[in-house]
């Protein structure tokens, strides 16, 4: 999963909060403007809503998705993971390990492999994907200790999650499904050679 993908499913999330703040103001009469803002509103709504819906029906949490996609090369770690309902429930697995990198297609009601395995050098990334693989090097910590942290602290089941860096720091962005809302659950990982690493 990309860094943008991630990121859209955060989007949604905001999104999904702040309709909270505009319920009470929908009486009001909107023009033009304001009925393209709330149309799109309402999609990113129903959108949610579908994904978090089909989401409770699956039977393989994220945790062992990860664990059959780094199953298949051993030593491999998991850069990012993310649920989709395009089509049937799936979660999609890139992992790493050396130069390459590997993306799986599991179903996430079977945990099968459905797709045809793409494998690419670091190379092929591009410049910001590449930047996220190679500072995985420097942190101790797997993605799949990140979901589990991200889980009990936001009390729901994560469906996407990656390594990212922001405004210079590393962290695992975790999004988890609590209820009828999406929540972001960002952790700083220990790095490497750090003693007493920070612990959120």
């Amino acid at each position: 999963m990309s860094k943008k993908q991630l990121l859209a499913i955060i989007v949604w999330s905001a999104t999904l909060a702040a309709t909270g703040a505009i319920a009470d103001v929908t009486h009001a009469p909107l023009d033009a403007a304001n009925r393209g803002v709330a149309a799109q509103r309402d999609a990113e709504e129903a959108a949610i809503h579908r994904l978090l819906e089909q989401f409770r029906t699956i039977k393989i949490p994220l945790s062992e998705a990860v664990a059959i996609a780094e199953h298949l090369h051993d030593g491999s770690r998991t850069a990012d993971v993310s649920f989709e309902i395009s089509g049937p429930s799936v979660y999609r697995v890139r992992t790493v390990k050396n130069e390459r990198i590997w993306e799986n297609v599991i179903d996430a009601n079977t945990g099968s492999i459905t797709e045809k395995e793409i494998s690419s050098s670091l190379r092929e990334l591009d410049r910001e994907d590449l930047g996220n693989i190679v500072a995985m090097k420097s942190v101790k910590q797997e993605l799949s200790d990140a979901v589990r942290i991200a889980e009990k602290a936001a009390e729901g089941s994560a469906l996407a999650g990656g390594l990212t860096k922001q405004d210079g720091k590393l962290n695992f962005v975790v999004v988890i499904a609590n209820g009828d809302h999406l929540k972001e659950v960002m952790l700083e990982p220990p790095r490497v050679g750090r003693q007493g690493a920070n612990r959120h």
